[in-house]
């Protein structure tokens, strides 16, 4: 009897506890929501829901008012006897519009984007499982903003506002991603991150120098990989997610798992992802002239030319990548919080698709043209430390490290000398950034910032038939040095209910040492010695014409500073063409005005247009040189005309964009972005020509619907043509890219495509993604991309979450 008694009333204390474990989630898929902040005045007591949406909220019994708050999610007052008294469940109501969304990039702080005068663009994860992109360029380009340029399937370069490449700017985890080599050519560095790994994904679009220095003229890509959780209890806390992904199109096989554990003061987080991709096919309706109608193998010792017997499919093109990340961190008390994360990508060698279908008389030019292993590893130790006393409020300090290897690799068709040339970047940072309040109105952001690339570059020749190597020339200039130097400092202040205004100015001192080897070519140089200095500065004032409508002005100035690729650099840029270093180089400045309103009709319809002007001054371009006199000189055994970066021309770009957001009722709602850009570069002879990056107009259109565990979404993708005489510069040496107009012409066809994707959450442990890309199977190719676009493509995804 007496056991039965004590059993008993463990097993009401049992439920009594229980009933004080509050879980939260959407009221539309049931799904938990993490992160919930919970207060209450009354008792001063504050809890957080935790990944599992669920939250201990005994420490508020007695409280009649108890606060619910949630990023793009209605606040919730409940007392505290409502909430045991019923099921311990509390849903929450998405509000219509992310009004409040918080953006870090623009500051490095966290600001709410009311009160960021430049364009935003910002990606969560729930983004990235309802679109399923293959590789972080697919992530930016399907938020229908950021036009994503491909050379092969392993690649995508972005382009903000008509720039690209070394002219925007990567950030992981706020440390600068771009190199002493990146280049004016297309790049593919942003697929090194792992779209299933990245919390948080945001864009500002236009200058964004103040805060990063060199490069971050188009605009800024900030990705913010996911990081530890902590418990709120002596609990351990333990959670996980997996991901099982296939597409048709590639045959697409995707794993990724990620693993977290968290006590009060340690959490561990553990992230890898495997992708194997084979060749890619495109569609059936399209211009001819994209078909892979023949492709190059050695059979029987000999380079041999062989029919496609499926045009369609897109013959050496695929390629696998292995993405993983750890983070550590470490929280002693509640002012100091250190996390440390390593990151390792690296993908398996990958063909340049778009130079082996390079023509050469009758035949095919090259036998052999792929990048080796493209690796990016990070090591990267971050603290951040609050109440600083006078100096600031908080303070975040990150030192890093980063290791790139990239190579090219190439042969002729008929010949036995592979080229190969290797380059390794070792890279080290320290960032120090300040924020400082006075009152509730006045912000100072302020920092410093050091960066030191060292670039490694070798060459080698090797014979396929005998297997002798010997010595060839670099790329680059080896042991080349580029470092930057820089000191910051914003100002942000809420002059009334009317007017915020913001300032920044920012100096960088930037220098770059390299010595040429004369073994390979006989330089008139034997060195190149840069040391520029730089001041940057931004306005913007932000106009709250009302709680419906804002208007923002922003002002800004940007630069890029010469870096190891501009200088020193020698490579084959088309079939008869070499470009050759020139030490003699200069930054490159750029002035930005941008004008934007945003509107917002009661809870049923959102406007948001930004209009910007863009003056690039002393830009770096390729032009015609001279080498030792000479206009044209012997590369890789050809003839080649003589060009080399220089500062020889002035750009502008103009441009609109907009977005529209219209909530129907009965769970739909549609959405559509739209950019138009055009620009134009100075030539030698006072000429103009298009602009390279500066995409043709593009966008998309949604309708979505989300209720009941399911959600779905009908999109159509468009993009507009580029003639014949808009493509200016851009068709030498690479017209055979490009379909052929009416008068057999190349031109870039105008294009739509239709998807239709769905996910369904069938627990709340798993959901189901399926989805079908390009409905019409159409055959297309984005602007000056080298390989064609997907056909129609199934996809089916399948997420675990523990």
């Amino acid at each position: 009897m007496k056991s039965s008694i004590i059993l008993g009333m463990l097993l009401l204390c049992a439920s009594f506890a229980q009933g004080q474990i509050l879980t939260i989630r959407d009221n539309v898929t049931g799904r938990p929501l993490a992160d919930v902040s919970i207060y209450s005045g009354r008792t001063n007591t504050y809890a957080r829901s935790d990944i599992r949406g669920n939250a201990d909220i005994a420490a508020f019994r007695g409280a009649d008012s108890i606060r619910f708050d949630l990023l793009g999610y209605r606040t919730v007052l409940r007392s505290y006897d409502a909430l045991v008294a019923g099921e311990p469940t509390l849903y929450m109501e998405e509000t219509p519009f992310r009004t409040d969304e918080v953006i870090i990039s623009a500051t490095r702080w966290s600001l709410q984007r009311s009160e960021i005068p430049s364009r935003t663009l910002t990606l969560h994860p729930t983004d990235v499982e309802r679109e399923m992109p293959q590789t972080a360029a697919d992530m930016l380009g399907a938020s229908g903003q950021v036009y994503i340029q491909k050379s092969q399937l392993g690649g995508g370069s972005p382009m903000l506002r008509g720039f690209a490449t070394n002219r925007v700017l990567i950030a992981v985890d706020g440390v600068r991603m771009n190199t002493a080599i990146f280049r004016s050519g297309n790049v593919q560095n942003v697929i090194s991150l792992d779209p299933l790994a990245v919390e948080r994904t945001e864009v500002v679009f236009g200058p964004g120098s103040v805060m990063y220095g060199s490069d971050a003229i188009g605009g800024v890509m900030s990705f913010t990989t996911m990081n530890p959780r902590l418990s709120d209890s002596d609990r351990m806390l333990f959670a996980g997610n997996a991901t099982l992904r296939g597409a048709s199109a590639n045959t697409e096989k995707t794993g990724h798992v990620n693993l977290m554990f968290g006590l009060r003061r340690w959490g561990f987080l553990t992230s890898v992802t495997f992708s194997d991709y084979e060749d890619l096919w495109m569609g059936s309706d399209g211009p001819d002239a994209y078909l892979r109608t023949r492709y190059q193998q050695r059979v029987g010792g000999r380079d041999t030319i062989l029919t496609n017997p499926d045009p369609e499919k897109q013959v050496a093109s695929g390629y696998q990548q292995l993405n993983l990340m750890q983070k550590i961190r470490f929280r002693p008390s509640e002012k100091w919080d250190f996390t440390y994360g390593a990151h390792y990508s690296r993908t398996s060698d990958y063909p340049r698709y778009d130079r082996l279908t390079r023509p050469k008389g009758d035949g095919l030019r090259s036998a052999e043209w792929y990048y080796g292993p493209q690796i990016w590893m990070m090591h990267a130790l971050n603290l951040a430390h609050t109440d600083g006393g006078g100096w600031y409020d908080q303070l975040h300090a990150t030192a890093a490290y980063q290791y790139f290897e990239e190579s090219r690799n190439d042969r002729d068709f008929g010949k036995t000398t592979l080229h190969h040339r290797t380059e390794k970047v070792d890279v080290v940072s320290a960032n120090l950034d300040f924020t400082k309040s006075f009152g509730a109105h006045q912000s100072l952001y302020y920092g410093l910032e050091a960066l030191y690339d060292m670039v490694t570059s070798t060459g080698e020749e090797e014979d396929i038939e005998t297997g002798a190597v010997v010595p060839g020339p670099s790329r680059y200039p080896d042991g080349s040095t580029w470092s930057s130097w820089a000191a910051y400092l914003e100002y942000r202040s809420r002059v009334s209910d009317l007017l915020t205004l913001q300032g920044g100015v920012r100096y960088n001192y930037v220098t770059l040492d390299a010595d040429f080897d004369p073994t390979f070519y006989p330089f008139p140089f034997t060195e190149a010695r840069m040391r520029n200095g730089a001041l940057n500065g931004s306005l913007g004032a932000i106009f709250s014409l009302r709680e419906e409508t804002q208007l923002t002005l922003n002002l800004a100035t940007g630069f890029r500073s010469p870096n190891v690729d501009d200088a020193g650099k020698i490579f084959d840029s088309a079939p008869g063409s070499v470009v050759v270093p020139n030490p003699d180089l200069n930054p490159e400045y750029a002035t930005n005005l941008e004008v934007g309103i945003n509107h917002r009709f009661d809870d049923f319809l959102r406007i948001e247009v930004t209009g910007y002007y863009t003056w690039l001054q002393d830009a770096l371009v390729r032009r015609d040189y001279l080498f030792n006199g000479m206009d044209s000189i012997m590369y890789d055994g050809t003839l080649s005309k003589v060009e080399a970066i220089q500062n020889a021309a002035d750009a502008w770009v103009q441009g609109v964009q907009a977005s529209v957001e219209c909530h129907l009722g009965f769970g739909f709602r549609i959405v559509s972005h739209f950019s138009w850009q055009e620009g134009e570069e100075t030539l030698d002879d006072g000429s103009s020509a298009p602009l390279r990056h500066a995409a043709p107009w593009f966008g998309v259109t949604q309708l979505l619907y989300k209720q009941h565990r399911f959600e779905a979404e009908l999109a159509a993708v468009y993009n507009g043509e580029v003639a014949n005489e808009d493509l200016g510069i851009q068709l030498e040496g690479r017209d055979y890219l490009y379909a052929l107009d009416a008068n057999g012409k190349p031109y870039a066809p105008a294009w739509t495509i239709f998807n239709l994707k769905a996910r369904y959450q069938i627990s709340d442990l798993l959901r189901l993604s399926l989805g079908v890309e390009n409905i019409a199977d159409k055959r297309y190719r984005p602007y000056s991309s080298g390989i064609t676009a997907p056909g129609r493509n199934f996809i089916a995804a399948l997420h675990l979450t523990f």
